[in-house]
């Protein structure tokens, strides 16, 4: 679902040198989510971290013989933190690209989800050519006709979106020159402002969407196509550092294991009605 955006490439390269080196036992790991991007993952009302990511996380733990622990961070520091050494492995939505195999490790990816554009249900954006069809584009395609034809009606409007995500990168490269693009730090932040006609426009994760459109009570919904395909990489997946390569197999084993006895796949219908599993 998301990219961390390449920066301060010198900082995170040196950072990487404080990581433990060297194969370990990993009978205990630090697992972090933003606890913060429902229904991938959230933090309820007695503090503690619930969603697809936490339940999914007991079961991956479980059967790789690891006991671990969760914690909440904030999606833009995680890269760095885990390089850091301050956790084992991040959780939350992380989308497999090229250009994050650069910095980090990563497991087999554990689902896969398209993305899409949202606005207010009474919006005269709404209902924009495409809307209920699916497009398939991969990274740094061009001239695709549905996204030529969304720029027009989109032309001057404001597009809001989660920073340093895979999905802001997406909507800077084809929207950036016709529309006002604003960042926040969260979705929630974001789709409040949708709600409240602040911005016009939101771009994210579809099945982050389709619980963020019952949290506002029916007043938003998709418009324009949705988005799949190889441009939001291989899928979602666990990542850690790149020395701990032992750590990612333990977690692969378990992985495959969940998809192919369906687990993945229930937890996936419990959460989002929808089986993001991803295509073997």
């Amino acid at each position: 679902m998301k990219f961390k955006t390449l920066f301060l490439s010198t900082v995170f390269a040196l950072a990487t040198f404080t990581a433990p080196l060297g194969a370990k036992d990993w009978k205990k790991a630090t697992i972090t989510l933003e606890g913060a991007y429902a229904p991938w993952n959230l933090t309820n009302a007695d503090g503690s971290l619930g969603g697809f990511e936490p339940e999914l996380a007991k079961v991956l733990c479980e059967r790789a013989k690891i006991e671990c622990t969760l914690v909440a961070s904030d999606w833009d520091g995680m890269i760095p933190a885990l390089n850091a050494g301050k956790f084992d492995v991040i959780m939350d939505a992380l989308s497999i690209t090229e250009e994050r195999k650069q910095i980090i490790g990563f497991t087999v990816p554990y689902a896969a989800t398209p993305a899409a554009f949202a606005t207010a249900k009474d919006s005269p954006l709404s209902k924009a050519a495409g809307t209920g069809s699916t497009i398939k584009m991969t990274p740094g395609q061009t001239g695709v006709k549905e996204i030529e034809a969304l720029k027009a009606v989109f032309k001057g409007k404001t597009i809001g979106i989660q920073a340093a995500t895979v999905y802001a990168k997406f909507v800077y490269d084809n929207f950036g020159s016709v529309a006002e693009v604003r960042e926040y730090k969260t979705g929630a932040d974001r789709d409040l402002d949708l709600q409240n006609g602040r911005i016009d426009l939101g771009f994210d994760d579809a099945v982050y969407f389709n619980n963020a459109f019952e949290a506002a009570n029916g007043t938003l919904a998709f418009t324009g196509p949705e988005i799949t395909g190889s441009i939001w990489g291989e899928g979602e997946g666990l990542g850690v550092r790149k020395a701990d390569k032992d750590l990612a197999d333990k977690f692969n084993e378990a992985i495959k294991s969940a998809l192919a006895d369906g687990t993945v796949k229930n937890l996936s219908m419990k959460w989002f009605k929808v089986d993001v599993s991803p295509q073997q």
